[in-house]
């Protein structure tokens, strides 16, 4: 029973990270146990997780809806999210193995060949390479606990960042700032990099307020 929840619970995480499911959308339980060929009982106890982390709210014999952040929720996850990523950084800039540092420059290039050459279109494309370079950072911060609650926040907001890149020049200048962060983390200057980084996942409440709209 425990494979058939983990083979669900793993299916609606990836539509999430992939934008199939979006903020607000209703997951019902009888197309989930068509789909993956399982009873009820998985379907439900993989409902209890999600619910667990805070991705899904519980509707009364219809399913579940995705968690759609009020403006003070999008906000408060934010303050966190973006505390966990600078920590992040700064454990990556002290912790760092030839290894992570080449997976954060690959990544920093893939973003930086997107911007030279899409800087203002294929927002989906680039939101891929941008969740490469976190995790590749996150990766390099060696603790896997925070990695995972880095993976659990950004779940939640993953369609608004998606979002984000379709404004004019928010290509371009995240690739500027994943370069400036990379090279304080391969520099070694915990400090700047966590504080950085911090900074570079904070939005202003006019633009929480245009991406809550954009999705609504």
């Amino acid at each position: 029973m425990a494979g058939q929840t983990d083979q669900v619970l793993n299916a609606v995480l990836f539509s999430i990270d992939r934008g199939t499911l979006n903020p607000g959308d209703i997951i019902e339980e009888a197309p989930l146990m068509e789909t993956y060929g399982v009873s009820r009982t998985p379907v439900r106890e993989c409902f209890i997780h999600l619910e667990a982390a805070g991705l899904i709210r519980r509707l009364p014999r219809k399913g579940a809806v995705l968690f759609k952040p009020t403006l003070e929720e999008f906000l408060a996850i934010v303050e966190v999210h973006s505390r966990l990523e600078g920590q992040a950084a700064g454990l990556a800039a002290r912790r760092l193995g030839a290894a992570d540092a080449a997976a954060i420059e690959a990544a920093v290039l893939a973003c930086e060949e997107h911007a030279a050459e899409k800087p203002s279109s294929d927002a989906d494309s680039y939101y891929h390479l941008n969740i490469r370079f976190h995790q590749a950072v996150a990766q390099a911060a060696g603790n896997p606990f925070l990695l995972e609650m880095i993976k659990a926040n950004a779940r939640k907001l993953m369609a608004y960042y998606r979002v984000a890149y379709r404004y004019p020049g928010a290509i371009a200048h995240s690739a500027s700032e994943h370069r400036r962060i990379a090279t304080l983390i391969l520099n070694h200057d915990t400090d700047e990099a966590s504080r950085v980084m911090e900074r570079h996942l904070c939005f202003d409440q006019v633009t929480v307020m245009d991406l809550l709209a954009a999705l609504d």
